[in-house]
């Protein structure tokens, strides 16, 4: 009997992490980046950002949304060091460090959004 590995788990977050960071990372980095910043846009006001994301499904969606991309980006570069710097022999080490990274970056996440941005 073959062995089970979780790599369609993995590929299948890999694909929603990236259309997701796709579709966006674009927006939110030009909104909060630039016209914010310059002043382009009249930015909502700190009691109204804070509103929205004291609501459960909010963050829920921005935990699962850099979850996701976190996720992306750690399959992105394990493959990249497999590829791309030629070192398979590092497999278990690569894959601690990579999803490993992404876990625990997902988790303190969990706890600022959950914890700090409370009402």
């Amino acid at each position: 009997m073959a062995r089970q590995t979780i790599e369609p788990l993995l590929w299948i977050m890999f694909s929603a992490g990236g259309v997701l960071a796709a579709l966006f990372l674009p927006i939110l980095v030009l909104l909060f980046g630039v016209a914010y910043p310059f002043g382009w846009v009249a930015p909502p006001a700190h009691d109204r950002l804070l509103s929205l994301i004291a609501h459960p499904l909010t963050r829920l969606g921005v935990f699962a949304f850099c979850l996701l991309s976190l996720i992306h980006g750690a399959h992105r570069l394990r493959y990249t060091l497999y590829d791309g710097l030629q070192i398979k022999h590092l497999n278990e080490v690569i894959n601690a460090m990579c999803y490993g990274g992404a876990i625990a970056t997902s988790i303190w996440g969990a706890y600022l959004l959950w914890n700090v941005a409370s009402p």
